[in-house]
């Protein structure tokens, strides 16, 4: 029986530097799509997947992330005066037992394989999942409980893919497939960022991730790849051959909303499906 899945690494030490000036400030996975914050979404998609501890790697001005996921006194107070209910059950509908979301400093931006290296006490030998909330999966259910529904079967290591233009493999990490059967796809191999020309596949790694702790023995090795960054990437190809490796090609929509176009798509997307606000964007959208 495969052990289940209760942990997950949310990588968020980034510097978001595609959207400067905004995140000289605040954190990129604080930019709201609608009236959520990135980091947000991942986090309610951890939680329907059944995943109980949730591990941010955090950086420098991050500690706004750590207040939206804790009480707000004040603003609690205000509102419960004004017999605002409503806005005060939404200011509290991520407050999460005590202990069951935990921090840790990336000191130093080394890449993500360093990231998830960093939360190496907090994994504790555990199989993991790993979502970058940059990464904003639309689908029903989430690509994490798909994944997790599909490692329950299969075991091993599981990544999230989607199928891209082939111009755009130098973008991604990029699988070398195996077998397939259904939307699973065997991993025989990873590349990261490969060039067009010398991509073995179309089928496209997104940040979405199922491995087993034995991932942090190569990420230990600290070992320098594309970019000059430490590569989950990389290490993730040493377990190919290993132990299962298995993409899934998930249902939905992915919106890469570290670009200002994925962003302002998935802020369209989100409300164009809002019952309020459906309306006034296809009226604004005609309007222009």
């Amino acid at each position: 029986m495969n052990a289940p899945i209760k942990k997950i690494v949310l990588p968020v030490a980034g510097l978001g530097t595609r959207f400067l000036p905004a995140t000289k400030a605040i954190p990129k996975e604080m930019l709201p799509v609608l009236d959520r914050p990135l980091i947000q979404y991942a986090v309610e998609e951890a939680l329907e997947a059944g995943i109980e501890d949730i591990i941010l790697v955090t950086g420098r001005n991050k500690q706004v992330m750590e207040d939206h996921f804790d009480h707000a006194y004040e603003l609690e107070k205000i509102l419960q005066e004004k017999g605002k209910e409503e806005a005060l059950e939404i200011s509290r509908s991520m407050l999460l037992d005590e202990g069951r979301i935990s921090y840790v400093r990336q000191m130093r931006p080394l890449g993500l394989g360093h990231a998830i290296w960093c939360a190496r006490k907090l994994v504790n030998g555990h199989p993991f999942a790993v979502a970058l909330p940059d990464d904003l999966i639309k689908g029903k259910p989430g690509a994490l409980k798909q994944m997790v529904k599909a490692y329950s079967e299969l075991g091993g290591n599981i990544v999230a893919t989607m199928n891209v233009a082939k111009e755009d493999t130098s973008k991604y990490g990029v699988i070398t497939p195996g077998a397939r059967k259904g939307n699973i796809i065997e991993v025989n191999g990873l590349v990261e960022k490969p060039h067009p020309e010398d991509a073995p596949s179309t089928q496209a790694v997104v940040g979405r991730y199922i491995l087993q702790p034995e991932v942090m023995a190569y990420l230990e090795e600290k070992r320098v790849g594309q970019g000059g960054e430490i590569q989950l990437t990389d290490a993730m190809a040493q377990l190919i051959g290993e132990q299962p490796f298995h993409a899934l090609e998930f249902e939905g929509r992915r919106f890469d909303c570290g670009s200002k176009i994925g962003w302002l798509m998935a802020n369209l997307s989100m409300a164009s499906e809002d019952p309020h606000l459906a309306s006034k964007l296809k009226e604004l959208i005609t309007f222009q």
